[in-house]
C-alpha cells in the first residue's frame, strides 16, 4: 500500500494539466495567479508560485494592486521572462506603481473601462536615522535606477517614451479606456461578454 492510499492519507489529486505554449492539448487549462495588495508583503510567496509553474507554460495574472517595492516588480517582471512564461496580465481593479512592471512583462495585457492604473515617479522612504553620505548615495542609485526602469516600462509596453514621462511626472492614473486607446493593452469587458473566460484563453 502506497503513501497515497495508506489509511489517514489524503489522496492527492492529479494536478491539472498546464496550457503548454505553443502546444493544443484537449481539456488543458492555464494556471491563474492573482497579484493582490501590497506586492512587498507577498513577494515571497508571489516568486515561489511563479517557479512552481513549468517553463515555457501559459497561465494568467490577475492584477489588483497598489504596488510595492520596485524590487519586488522587477524581480516578478524578471522571473517571468526568465522562465518563459506565456502571460496574459488581466487588471481586474487597480496596477499602479511597481505592479505596472510584471504586469508589463506580460506577453499580453488585457484592461477593462473600470482599470485604474498610476504611473508615477520612484519613492523612496526610510523610516531610520541615515547620515548624509547614505541619503547621497541613496539619492544617487535611485536617480540611476529610476531611468533604468523607465526604459525598461518603455521597452516592454512599446510605448512612446514622450507619453510615458508625460503620465509619470508629476503622476497621473491612467484609465483601462485610456490604456487601450494607446494600444498598450486589450480592452476587455467581462460584464458585456457572454463567456469572459473563453474570451481569455482565446486570446
Amino acid at each position: 500500500m502506497n503513501d497515497e492510499t495508506a489509511p489517514g492519507k489524503l489522496r492527492r489529486k492529479s494536478p491539472q494539466p498546464y496550457w503548454f505554449s505553443g502546444k493544443s492539448r484537449a481539456g488543458a487549462v492555464p494556471w491563474e495567479l492573482a497579484l493582490c495588495g501590497d506586492l512587498t508583503e507577498r513577494q515571497s510567496d508571489l516568486l515561489e508560485n511563479l517557479m512552481e509553474f513549468p517553463r515555457g507554460s501559459r497561465g494568467i495574472l490577475y492584477f489588483d494592486s497598489c504596488g510595492g517595492s520596485v524590487y519586488t516588480g522587477l524581480a516578478l517582471a524578471t522571473l517571468i521572462r526568465i522562465r518563459g512564461l506565456r502571460v496574459t496580465g488581466v487588471v481586474i481593479g487597480e496596477c499602479s506603481s511597481a505592479a505596472l512592471l510584471p504586469f508589463a512583462s506580460c506577453h499580453r495585457r488585457l484592461v477593462t473601462v473600470h482599470s485604474t492604473l498610476l504611473f508615477h515617479p520612484m519613492r523612496w522612504q526610510s523610516e531610520e536615522d541615515v547620515r548624509l553620505e547614505e541619503a547621497t548615495e541613496w539619492a544617487r542609485h535611485f536617480k540611476d535606477l529610476e531611468t533604468r526602469l523607465d526604459g525598461l516600462l518603455v521597452s516592454l509596453l512599446g510605448a512612446p517614451a514622450e507619453m510615458l514621462q508625460a503620465w509619470t511626472r508629476p503622476g497621473r492614473f491612467v484609465t483601462g479606456a485610456e490604456l487601450a486607446a494607446a494600444g498598450l493593452a486589450t480592452l476587455f469587458d467581462p460584464f458585456q461578454d457572454p463567456d469572459p473566460w473563453k474570451t481569455l484563453r482565446s486570446v
